[in-house]
């Protein structure tokens, strides 16, 4: 049913609610994600752990809570955490890559296409992205914070179609299932309001630090990107694969737009273009009339100053605007391909950002 996912797992439901990393539940897990990797789809693991991992090899040091505590014990179990998901999936034969992410690199334009290159390159070489925050070096003014919204803008940066936060809880209640016995689980959620927000809870287990409350956040950042968004239990039989195969598990929201519409209105609704691209009549037509991105061959002349990842125009030479987009090469670098073919992009540059200077998900063709 769905052909991008993230799956963000929380320090409870790795931890089953004790102290250690829980290396059965792990593997469960891992073997869910290698069923949905084996049927061909992309699966991005958000993983939460690294700060209950170091604890654990630490031996349970009683720390006082601060920035540069909390950054010793992640930097001492990250490692740990990375080395466990390796070895598990490699049980399936299943390789994983590590990245670690901090805020900055999703709210820095240039950051955020490199970060998204990276993720679609392990994705298309069939690498499971294993992916945490960089709580070693992260300062409070560049941290996400937790890992459901880190998870949110993962999904947002790879275009995820479905964002599945998995907890200690079955979804979200109509009340504290903890200490309602009434509380009834609501399978479906249209739209997040304060009502909704009154309902939140916030973790109990003193392991993690994202309770319900920033669940709702992320499903809301989701959302708005055209994420579909699934709150379960990971303890769940087969919760993973039920999710993603659109079984009924947890509480679902769906997505307010696609992710095409909401790539387009950010293009449309971003900075100024900082530049022109005139184009030939070949190019125009594949942009126009066939969808296609546009490629190096098809530029004759490039006007203004840009960078990566800035807005352009793109138009034939005293002619309409075409289209408006989010350029794959600065200024300087497409002045030196131009008219070139693709694959003599590396050998003028001595580097390459693919083949497309300007790729049609990144753009919207105005004529």
């Amino acid at each position: 049913m769905y052909r991008r996912v993230v799956v963000k797992l929380g320090t409870g439901v790795l931890t089953k609610g004790t102290r250690f990393l829980s290396q059965p539940q792990m593997v469960e897990l891992a073997r869910q994600i290698a069923t949905l990797h084996h049927q061909g789809k992309d699966v991005i693991v958000c993983t939460s752990g690294a700060q209950a991992a170091g604890r654990a090899q630490l031996d349970f040091p009683d720390l006082p809570a601060n920035l540069s505590n909390r950054q010793m014990l992640a930097a001492v179990g990250q490692s740990r955490l990375m080395r466990l998901w390796e070895r598990f999936f490699d049980i399936y034969g299943i390789y994983a890559g590590q990245i670690l992410l901090t805020r900055a690199d999703t709210e820095n334009r240039q950051r955020f296409l490199n970060a998204r290159d990276t993720f679609n390159a392990m994705l298309e070489y069939r690498i499971v992205p294993v992916v945490n925050e960089n709580d070693a070096v992260a300062v409070e003014e560049i941290k996400v914070g937790d890992n459901d919204n880190l998870s949110a803008l993962v999904a947002v940066l790879t275009d995820a179609d479905l964002l599945l936060l998995l907890t200690d809880q079955a979804g979200l209640f109509t009340a504290d299932p903890r200490t309602d016995p009434h509380a009834q689980l609501i399978p479906e959620v249209h739209a997040i309001d304060d009502s909704l927000r009154a309902l939140a809870g916030s973790s109990q287990s003193g392991l993690g630090i994202g309770g319900m409350s920033t669940k709702l956040q992320a499903a809301d950042i989701a959302c708005r990107a055209g994420t579909e968004v699934v709150i379960a239990a990971g303890s769940a039989p087969d919760v993973i694969v039920r999710a993603v195969t659109g079984q009924s598990v947890g509480t679902r929201f769906p997505a307010q737009e696609t992710p095409l519409e909401s790539r387009k209105r950010w293009i449309l609704a971003g900075p100024a273009p900082s530049g022109r691209l005139l184009v030939d009549a070949g190019a125009a037509r594949a942009l126009q009339h066939h969808g296609h991105s546009l490629l190096p061959v098809g530029i004759t002349e490039v006007e203004g100053v840009f960078e990566r990842g800035d807005a352009v125009f793109v138009q034939k030479r005293n002619g309409p605007v075409l289209a408006r987009g989010i350029t794959r090469y600065s200024s300087d670098d497409l002045r030196r391909i131009r008219g070139c073919q693709s694959h003599e992009i590396s050998e003028r540059l001595g580097y390459g950002y693919g083949p497309v200077a300007l790729h049609r998900n990144d753009m919207i063709v105005l004529e």
